[in-house]
């Protein structure tokens, strides 16, 4: 072997593979082994998918099972839940008077007491919907019992009267108990008695003079508002409550809120003829005259507002209010008052006796069209030899009043009251106008009959015979 074989001899290695198998099978086994790690995790995912499908079906089952138990343990609003909602009330109601006077420097002991009877009220804010399930207030005392908090010192669970600051914000408890008074007040002469007793008018008018110049913010606030002033008129149906509403300077509060304009206007109208109506309001008839409230009403008598905010007040509405109360200040004014009075209506070529004519033939058309309406369907059911009895004839003539007849009748009684004053001018412009537009005294005579048969309070049989009397006289001289 020469030098050149041994500088160029290598030792045997083995038989090399191509490069290109090499790479192929490097990644075959990548791929096997990426195979088999998406295998891995495609089935750990799927036992994490069944472990949660078996978690959901089991949260499905409890709240269902929750939801049941739920429905179980909720029992429908009768008689026995409502006893039993007394029952608690009265009994966390006791609880809570014996802490007081045990700790009364002491506001912690009696602090859990306070949410307990807090929490009680607010579930019997569910009777307020369930009107024939009132009675059980009254037959287990509970009326009593909730009148008893109104001396309540907590703020929270007041209800509308002697604690009650018009400065305090409004709140869910204001309006819950605003609610509470305007049912309890309804028709019950006994509760609106011991509101008087309790100084409750007093309350009333401090809490509706926030009103007096500034709109409610909320149509909750305005809700509660609207429970204050129903209150307030159910109170006034009682004669001693008008001597406290005069006396705590209320007509002066409605005649401010009259001239504010403000939404609170319809309301305070209301309020007034309340106030005014019968010989029950006389007193409150001349304080008006007294306090310039001649100068309020008869704007609002020349022109209905056009656009009333406040919801659910109709122009009929504020028609019938404003000739309520003429007619109760033409009934009740006596002396210098009722001069005062007669000369508004000769004022400026006697305009408001134009207003008033224009109000009757208005009211007049309505009632005509009314009756025809009616008279059509009774001359149907006598056709069909329907009898119509006393109570068929009652629902016509509730309709009729519905109409506008109640209207009506105000502004006839109102004429036949100012032509009977001794003052020509007025009578001769009544009877002009009436001439003119084709009318006839005849008609306005069988309105104030029909009115006179229908007048009085129920409760009152001398007094009705004696206002029918003194309309028929006025007749007499119309």
């Amino acid at each position: 072997m020469d030098v050149g074989e041994l500088l160029s001899y290598q030792p045997n290695r083995g038989t090399k593979r191509p490069r290109d198998e090499e790479e192929e099978e490097i990644k075959a086994r990548r791929k096997q082994a990426s195979a088999r790690e998406h295998s891995r995790h495609r089935e750990e995912e799927a036992v994490a998918l069944e472990e949660t499908d078996d978690e959901k079906k089991k949260l499905l089952q409890i709240i269902e099972r929750d939801g049941e138990e739920e429905e179980e343990e909720e029992e429908p609003l009768d008689e026995s839940s409502v006893k039993k909602m007394i029952l608690t009330f009265e009994k966390r109601s006791y609880k809570n008077q014996e802490l007081r006077i045990k700790f009364p420097d002491n506001p912690e002991k009696f602090m859990e007491s306070e949410l307990d009877l807090n929490d009680i009220i607010q579930e019997m804010h569910v009777i307020a919907t369930m009107p024939d399930l009132y009675h059980l207030l009254v037959e287990l005392n509970a009326v009593q019992s909730l009148l008893g908090l109104l001396g309540h010192d907590n703020t929270d669970i007041l209800r509308l009267l002697k604690q009650l600051s018009a400065k305090m914000p409004f709140d869910a408890n204001k309006l819950y108990c605003s609610e509470v008074l305007a049912i309890l007040l309804q028709n019950n002469d006994d509760n609106r008695e011991l509101l008087g007793e309790l100084d409750g008018i007093d309350v009333l008018l401090q809490q509706l003079s926030v009103f007096k110049r500034h709109n409610p913010s909320t149509a909750e606030e305005q809700e509660m508002m609207e429970n204050l002033f129903d209150s307030l008129c159910s109170c006034l149906m009682l004669s001693s409550n008008r001597d406290r509403f005069l006396k705590g300077e209320g007509l002066q509060l409605m005649n401010l809120m009259l001239r504010e304009k403000k939404i609170s206007r319809s309301s305070a109208l209301k309020v007034l003829d309340h106030a005014m109506i019968g010989p029950e309001g006389t007193d409150n008839c001349h304080k008006f005259v007294d306090i310039l409230g001649l100068r309020t009403i008869f704007p609002l008598f020349m022109k209905s507002p056009k656009k009333i905010k406040k919801v659910g007040t109709t122009e009929k509405e504020h028609e019938e209010h404003v000739c309520s109360i003429l007619a109760s200040l033409l009934r009740n004014l006596r002396g210098q008052q009722r001069t005062r009075l007669l000369n508004k209506f000769t004022e400026n070529d006697s305009e408001k006796v134009d207003r008033l004519m224009e109000l009757y033939f208005k009211y007049l058309d309505a009632m005509q069209a009314a009756d025809k309406k009616i008279d059509g369907e009774k001359h149907d059911m006598v056709r069909r030899g329907e009898i119509i009895d006393d109570d068929m004839e009652d629902e016509f003539y509730l309709r009729r009043l519905d109409a506008g007849l109640f209207v009506l009748q105000l502004i006839c009684y109102i004429m036949a009251e100012i032509c009977n004053a001794n003052v020509p001018q007025i009578r001769q412009r009544v009877h002009q106008i009436l001439n003119m537009r084709g009318s006839s005294i005849k008609i306005v005579r069988h309105i104030l009959k029909e009115y006179a048969e229908n007048i009085g309070d129920g409760k009152n049989q001398e007094f009705r015979e004696s206002e029918q009397k003194r309309i028929l006289d006025l007749l007499e001289n119309f």
